[in-house]
């Protein structure tokens, strides 16, 4: 109790050293130790003030544009969000976060931005650069350790914050229940509830270690859709009772020991709610479930508002987007993500502030909302060991990879590697045997010819994630009958075509599956294969090493393959 009173006063030292340009008349600088100095500030804040807090947006360069600047200066804002064509160099990143906090600190109020990213692990890595390539939480479904949640977490946390990042739209704790949900696939920790709510919640005990910011997604659960929430509304036939006893496992777990944020997902369930309401625009998900029937109290994040699952709904009810925007805040959202930066005085903002200043009801409501907010910055963004505001771009290289995480991980991949068939495993090549290295991915190339020296290689070029080339197939299928051994990387329904071509071949038959094994269900003629997790040399070569007998590949599988 005594560190919450606190912390306004530990602010104003903390900020003051971290940015000069502060003024000292921000009111964090001169908040009262109260029981609550989120609510203490909250009644000092002008309107616009209090509505700027439930933007987070994205801006679409390197550098800040004038347009986001405005917003920080003028409204300091909420947050921003950190895409992957932000972040393709990191000591530009980490000026840029610095450049915008600075903005934000040099307001009246001098309340530090959110500054969010996508830094899943795995398949889903918005700040690449030399940010650790890691086997991601499917890996870690296959080991089924708390530990390597924890540390993955840990690491994935440290190199963040390293760059002014404070806050992370991860742990996925989505039920990988439907093979047909390709966008989920390995970033999901498996199939089990229970122990996507036990990783997940060591997840965000390692996020929470690092400083970082929690936000566990896609509530209420993608990990039954069939189709991608970036392009459409995937509609779910998911009863309430289902819901409650898969997808909602997780949250009610990670709710009981305190997840900070949730970042809901455009996924409509018409025989729950009896209509097609994203839930991230629905207050039966926001009000009636996670706040009323899961107690969460946390923030609450809508997925980016321009993604197709919620633009093709606004377009189907008639919806301007800014009446979308604030149908998602009137249905019980705290913020409202935007990849795009809105105009300053554009149509959404006048849309959201008018309400706030007509409808006392709503008003009471974002007020709410920006209350939790403002908790949530003081609980992270006030302490010591908090992120740094102001990130030094010059040290970068100095955290990047983490030196620890890079030696973590690659075991971890080692000890996730998981044999699914192994009839003839490990591989014994006999002299002068013909063996062919095919499939899509480069690295399992690369790494194969290493290995085995004197293969051929085909690779799989072109096509798209479901759809092979036109002559990828039938290539193939003639080339592959002319080997002894063919090793083949499978890793998305293309390849999984081009696959089922060699049924009743001669030649010996063994499978590397990277990413999600789901596509091995479709291949039962297939007498070995071998399931790694992750898209990284540390995965291909965990996966080599099975083969080779140099492992045993003692991972479980962490999906029903039946």
């Amino acid at each position: 109790m005594l560190r919450r009173l606190l912390l306004p006063v530990v602010f104003l030292l903390l900020v003051a050293t971290a940015a000069q340009s502060a003024p000292a008349e921000g009111l964090f600088w001169n908040l009262e130790p109260t029981r609550n100095p989120a609510r203490q500030l909250l009644s000092r804040m002008t309107e616009e003030e209090i509505v700027a807090q439930v933007f987070l947006v994205g801006w679409p360069s390197r550098d800040p544009t004038p347009e986001l600047l405005e917003w920080i200066r003028r409204r300091n804002i909420g947050g921003v969000k950190v895409f992957g064509w932000n972040a393709d160099n990191l000591a530009q990143l980490a000026r840029t976060i610095g450049t915008l906090q600075g903005e934000a600190l040099a307001t009246p109020n001098s309340i530090p931005l959110l500054t969010a990213t996508d830094q899943e692990g795995g398949w889903v890595r918005h700040v690449r650069g030399a940010t650790a390539v890691t086997p991601g939480n499917m890996a870690i479904g296959a080991s089924n350790l708390p530990y390597d949640a924890y540390k993955s977490a840990y690491y994935i946390g440290r190199e963040i914050r390293a760059l002014g990042i404070n806050m992370n739209f991860a742990p996925t704790v989505d039920v990988y229940r439907n093979p047909q949900a390709h966008v989920i696939g390995p970033r999901a920790f498996g199939s089990d509830p229970v122990q996507a709510g036990v990783l997940g919640g060591a997840y965000m005990r390692g996020l929470e270690d690092a400083g970082v910011i929690a936000t566990a997604k896609h509530f209420p659960g993608h990990g039954n859709a069939a189709g991608d929430s970036h392009g459409i509304l995937p509609v779910l036939s998911t009863s309430n009772e289902e819901l409650w006893e898969y997808d909602l496992v997780p949250y009610r777990m990670l709710i009981r020991e305190g997840l900070p944020a949730v970042l809901s997902g455009h996924l409509s369930f018409p025989g729950i709610t009896g209509d097609n309401v994203p839930a991230s625009v629905s207050s039966h998900f926001k009000q009636g479930i996670l706040r009323e029937r899961l107690g969460f109290d946390g923030i609450v994040v809508t997925d980016d508002l321009y993604m197709g699952g919620a633009t093709q709904y606004a377009a189907a009810e008639n919806l301007s987007f800014a009446e979308l925007c604030l149908q998602a805040l009137k249905a019980g959202s705290d913020m409202i993500l935007l990849s795009q930066t809105p105009s300053p005085d554009g149509e959404i903002w006048r849309t959201i502030l008018r309400e706030y200043r007509a409808d006392e009801e709503f008003r009471r409501q974002l007020d709410r909302s920006v209350e939790r907010i403002l908790t949530v910055k003081m609980r992270y963004l006030a302490p010591d060991d908090r992120v740094p505001l102001i990130p030094d771009p010059d040290r970068i290289s100095e955290h990047i990879p983490d030196p620890d995480g890079v030696a973590f991980f690659r075991d971890q991949a080692f000890r996730s590697a998981t044999v699914v068939r192994g009839r003839e495993l490990p591989l014994e090549l006999g002299r002068g045997e013909r063996v062919l290295l095919a499939g899509k991915d480069r690295d399992f190339l690369s790494i194969g010819r290493r290995l085995y020296p004197e293969a051929d290689v085909y690779r799989i070029r072109g096509g798209t994630f479901y759809t092979p080339p036109a002559d990828a197939a039938d290539t193939f299928s003639r080339l592959a009958r002319r080997y002894d051994t063919v090793l083949y990387c499978l890793s998305d329904p293309a390849t999984l075509s081009v696959l089922r071509r060699t049924e009743g071949m001669e030649a010996r038959l063994a499978v590397v599956s990277i990413l999600t094994p789901v596509y091995l269900r479709e291949t039962p003629w297939v007498a070995n294969a071998v399931a790694v997790y992750g898209w990284g040399t540390a995965s291909l070569e965990a996966a080599y090493a099975v083969l080779r007998g140099e492992i045993t590949g003692e991972g479980l599988l962490p999906i029903d393959m039946e």
